[in-house]
C-alpha cells in the first residue's frame, strides 16, 4: 500500500472482499487471492476489475494487483498479472484492458511495460476519488489491446 493514502481497516477490507465476491457473480471475473503454498498464505490479490468512477477512458476493465511486501521480488506479480491478461483476452473476450497507478509507483509501471502495456501521457488523469491536494491524485494510465498481447510474453 506504498502508493495508496492509507491501509484498509478491517471493516474496509471485509467490505472489499464482499464486493469482490459480488463482482465475480455479476461480471464473470474479478480479483483473485494470491498465495504461495507453504510460504505465504495470503500474498495479496490480482485480477480484473471494473473501475467505479468516471473518467475519459471509461467504460473499461482494469487489470490490477496489490501484493504484500513478502511477495515482492519473487516474480509473483508478473506471473499472476500475465494469467489475468490471458483470462481477460482468452476466456472473457475483452478487446483491451487498462492499468493505472500514481507516477511514483515505478515497480508497477515497470511490470506494465514488461507485459506489453503502453503509456500515452495524454491519457493520464486526476483520480476523482482523491482530494485535489493529494499526492495520490495524479494517475498514469497504461493500455493493452488483445491484438498486442502474447500469451508467451512475460
Amino acid at each position: 500500500m506504498n502508493h495508496f493514502p492509507s491501509v484498509l481497516s478491517r471493516p474496509e477490507s471485509d467490505a472489499l472482499a464482499a464486493r469482490i465476491e459480488v463482482d465475480f457473480d455479476r461480471n464473470g471475473f474479478g480479483l483473485w487471492a494470491v498465495e504461495v503454498p507453504g510460504l505465504i498464505p495470503f500474498a495479496g490479490f490480482v485480477g480484473l476489475d471494473v473501475p467505479r468512477f468516471d473518467a475519459p477512458f471509461m467504460p473499461t476493465v482494469e487489470v490490477g494487483w496489490r501484493l504484500g511486501w513478502a511477495a515482492w521480488g519473487r516474480g509473483l506479480a508478473t506471473e499472476a498479472v500475465h494469467a489475468s491478461l490471458c483470462d481477460a483476452f482468452e476466456r472473457v473476450g475483452l478487446d483491451d484492458v487498462v492499468s493505472m497507478t500514481v507516477p511514483a509507483n515505478r515497480r508497477s509501471r515497470r511490470l506494465m511495460i514488461r507485459l506489453g502495456m503502453r503509456h500515452d501521457p495524454s491519457d493520464d488523469f486526476d483520480h476523482p476519488r482523491m482530494p485535489e491536494d493529494s499526492r495520490y491524485r495524479r494517475h498514469v494510465l497504461y493500455r493493452l489491446a488483445a491484438s498486442d498481447f502474447s500469451a508467451d510474453h512475460r
